[in-house]
């Protein structure tokens, strides 16, 4: 049960204690002499409503209404007044005043405002509360620390209040463009509508019209006898979520454009005018300025499905990511698998890290799945991962750059020397991997710190 809390400011005494006697039966109840007092109060316990006088001494009502209002715009202020002065109550409600009362008050009638207000209040709370409860189960996890994730994140925020604007995501496969058009759709006013996804490039070209838009019965050969409708009005009210929207042919390209622009749209086969409220989010993985030049690819529809634009980074490029998103596969596949791994090995990491992740989250996650399923715990080990160490090529072909490695035959050669190099040159990556942490390198390398520390004073010395 939703309980509300009440703040009463009026400078006399009188009517403040008889509006606080009569709301305390049903409500929590505190009262104030002066603006300034309840303002000091919210600061640590913010109402649900505030009854407000006009005329009080200091700061008047309407200046504390537009300081609460600017301050905490989710209360609901009822003004009090003794003047049914026009102007005055104009500007209250341009100040966004719920309602106003007269006095000498009828507490009757000042009940029924009160009730009314608060049944207002009511509504957007279990609102409140029903959209928090599908954020918390529908809402898809993009997760990360970096900078450009929070960048994204924060545009997310943003489109997400409104409810037809078309977004254009952009980004690499696998980088999660479609979990962006969830999290778009879950956080919007119309989260409770339906999201409807479709792979247009898995779509034969001569089908599209009629999957996006329906089809009147016996609009072509082997369509249902009952004929069918379109992603477009199943997403009413919703989203519908193109992937891979580069892909639609040009007829589509068309028919999609005047939707974007209209509302309106035609069942292939059909004469009837249709139209529906749906929100449009589009993505590629392709480059569509270059499709745009080669007439493959319409600018105005590019234009009116970018009039929100975002561009989704790859993996590679935002390296802070890669172990929070890892960690966090890591515990739903072990919670799946009925496994117990509890971290990751500093090996694993590493790899995990210097990888390039070609295939993005997508293989990422992949990757984890499979050393879950296969690993014992409880971390997960460079072994588990099935990749190949990072490094290792490259860094030899980066020696052999950097020290010319003479054959066997060549005559005269120090072979201790090359290989206290070579080994140098590890210890040195393991370092710079572990960022100093010589504990750390020492597991890069699989030696015990102290043959690490032996082994790295030696090398010095050799220097």
């Amino acid at each position: 049960m939703i309980s509300f809390s009440i703040y009463v400011v009026d400078d006399e005494e009188v009517a403040r204690d008889g509006i606080s006697l009569a709301l305390k039966k049903n409500y929590r109840v505190r009262s104030f002499p002066s603006a300034e007092a309840a303002l000091e109060a919210m600061l640590s316990d913010t109402p649900d409503l505030v009854l407000l006088d006009i005329g009080l001494p200091g700061m008047s009502g309407l200046e504390a209404l537009e300081k609460i209002k600017s301050l905490y715009p989710e209360i609901v202020v009822i003004m009090i007044t003794a003047y049914e002065d026009v102007t005055t109550i104009v500007s209250a409600m341009k100040l966004r005043a719920y309602d106003y009362v007269l006095k000498p008050l009828q507490m009757d009638a000042l009940m029924v405002t009160v009730r009314n207000a608060l049944d207002t209040i009511k509504l957007r709370k279990e609102i409140q509360l029903l959209h928090e409860k599908y954020l918390k189960e529908n809402l898809p996890c993009f997760i990360g620390e970096s900078d450009a994730t929070h960048d994204v994140m924060e545009i997310v925020k943003k489109v997400s209040q409104s409810t037809d604007t078309s977004v254009l995501i952009l980004g690499e496969t696998g980088t999660g463009k479609e979990l962006i058009a969830k999290a778009i759709h879950y956080r919007s006013p119309n989260f409770q509508e339906p999201i409807v996804s479709v792979n247009c490039a898995a779509i034969p070209k001569e089908l599209i019209e009629s999957e996006l838009f329906g089809y009147e019965k016996g609009a072509f050969t082997g369509a249902e006898a009952s004929g069918k409708t379109g992603l477009i009005e199943k997403a009413a009210e919703g989203t519908l979520f193109l992937d891979e929207v580069g892909d639609l042919s040009p007829d589509a390209q068309a028919k999609l454009l005047r939707f974007l622009e209209s509302g309106e749209y035609y069942r292939v086969g059909g004469t009837k005018q249709l139209w529906a409220r749906t929100r449009v989010v589009a993505a590629t993985n392709q480059d569509l300025f270059r499709m745009i030049d080669d007439g493959r690819f319409r600018k105005d529809l590019y234009h009116r499905l970018a009039v929100v634009k975002i561009e989704v980074p790859s993996l590679n490029q935002r390296h802070d990511d890669i172990l929070p998103i890892a960690m966090h596969y890591l515990f739903e596949f072990s919670q799946k698998f009925g496994k117990a791994f509890t971290g990751i090995s500093p090996r694993a990491e590493a790899v995990l890290k210097e990888f390039n992740w070609t295939g993005n989250v997508r293989e990422l996650k992949n990757v984890i799945e499979r050393g879950v399923l296969l690993g014992d715990g409880p971390e997960l080990s460079f072994q588990n991962l099935g990749l190949e160490e990072i490094g290792t090529e490259d860094s030899l072909k980066e020696l052999e750059n950097g020290t010319k490695l003479p054959s066997l035959s060549s005559p005269g050669i120090d072979f201790p020397s090359i290989l206290s190099t070579i080994e140098k040159y590890y210890f040195d990556e393991a370092l710079k991997i572990a960022k100093g942490n010589e504990s750390k390198a020492a597991q890069l390398l699989q030696i015990s710190r102290d043959t690490f520390r032996y082994r790295r004073k030696k090398l010095e010395e050799v220097d």
